[in-house]
């Protein structure tokens, strides 16, 4: 991707992070969400199951499987529907913003190309040190590209 066209992309995925960054604090109910939503409007295992066109056992299974983590995207999606709600995902940072993440992974690869090149160097007995100052250097190079 062209310099320019990922400093926008960076710039796109940031502003529509932001209503997602306090979401992270959220912790997520110990049984899942759906059973949680499920309950809290009142319906029954049943009902959700005649909401999801399955049987009660596999509307249980849906339950089950997304407080286990095991559950797709697509019947997380028909679940939603089922609770009358809207499956809204993102992938967010752990910490910090998208454009940081960024440059963890552009000075990691720089840190590996600069400490590979100085390590060959040196096992020739040509290394030339300031490795900091060359990872740093590269970091900028790969960020530009």
């Amino acid at each position: 991707m062209r310099p320019e066209f990922r400093k926008l992309r960076i710039q796109q995925l940031e502003r529509s992070m932001e209503a997602f960054q306090s979401a992270r604090k959220i912790q997520r109910p110990p049984k899942g969400w759906i059973r949680a939503l499920r309950e809290a409007s009142g319906m029954t295992l049943r009902e959700f199951a005649m909401r999801m066109k399955s049987s009660i056992p596999s509307a249980a299974k849906f339950e089950k499987s997304e407080a286990e983590y095991r559950i797709t995207l697509n019947s997380l999606r028909r679940a939603a529907e089922a609770l009358g709600c809207e499956l809204i995902y993102a992938l967010v940072p752990k910490q910090g913003s998208i454009l940081d993440l960024a440059e963890h992974r552009a000075r990691e690869e720089a840190a590996n190309d600069v400490q590979s090149v100085e390590h060959t160097m040196a096992l020739e007995d040509q290394g030339v040190g300031g490795v900091e100052q060359k990872i740093e250097e590269e970091t900028k190079r790969k960020l530009r590209r």
